[in-house]
């Protein structure tokens, strides 16, 4: 099953190419979708080609060849190759459907960046049974650094936004306004501690007024 955006991308595409074998361009692509930045548009092309929709070729540079079309043409044949080239990352989102609840996706968490100042990628759907009270967000992984704990690099992370938080909780914090981190809290009297989940990372302390907590990890999404 795809997203309404997976699916209408897709289609966009299909029809660009039946009608002059060109296919459209990113820019072209994210203002058919109503986008505001083209790494959705990655993320969606990704999507498809996780879900069979679109396959890279081989011995071709990033080509994708579209392999069937949505909804009630998913059992038809394949439509004929058609072949473009767009540069996009491999992460996909994952699939929509009942029982989900759709929160916002602020992209890859980075050191220098705040939270606040990612950009919304898109809304993506998780299932409700993970969000409990307050205001959610999703975040990708950038890094190893909690390999330990089972969270690995482009792993996606469900947040509930908080201020606060429990000793031996894994947040995000973020360290003199500047650097953002996952990381699991501790507090020993007037400091933070920020613990990785791997030996090869030195655990970090702070004054606490130097640590600002921006939200508690309550999920983890994998697609293999």
């Amino acid at each position: 099953m795809l997203t309404k955006k997976q699916r209408d991308l897709l289609l966009f595409i299909h029809e660009r190419l039946q009608e002059n074998g060109v296919a459209p361009s990113f820019d072209e692509m994210k203002d058919a979708l109503n986008l505001k930045s083209k790494s959705g548009i990655h993320r969606l092309i990704g999507a498809l080609e996780e879900r069979q929709f679109l396959r890279r070729l081989p011995n071709r540079a990033r080509a994708l060849e579209i392999l069937r079309l949505p909804d009630n043409k998913e059992n038809s044949p394949p439509v004929p190759a058609n072949i473009f080239t767009p540069d996009f990352g491999p992460k996909p989102e994952e699939v929509s459907g009942p029982g989900t609840v759709d929160i916002p996706l602020h992209g890859r968490i980075a050191a220098g960046t705040p939270i606040e100042a990612l950009e919304q990628f898109e809304n993506i759907p998780v299932p409700a049974s993970m969000i409990g009270s307050g205001s959610h967000y999703a975040l990708e992984i950038d890094g190893d650094s909690m390999r330990e704990a089972g969270i690995l690099d482009g792993d996606t992370i469900v947040v509930q936004r908080c201020d606060a938080a429990e000793n031996g909780a894994i947040v995000v914090a973020l360290i003199d306004e500047q650097e953002a981190t996952l990381k699991t809290l501790y507090k020993k009297g007037p400091d933070v501690t920020l613990e990785p989940s791997n030996r090869d990372f030195k655990t970090q302390t702070y004054a606490a007024n130097r640590v600002r907590i921006q939200g508690r990890l309550i999920g983890l999404l994998r697609q293999y």
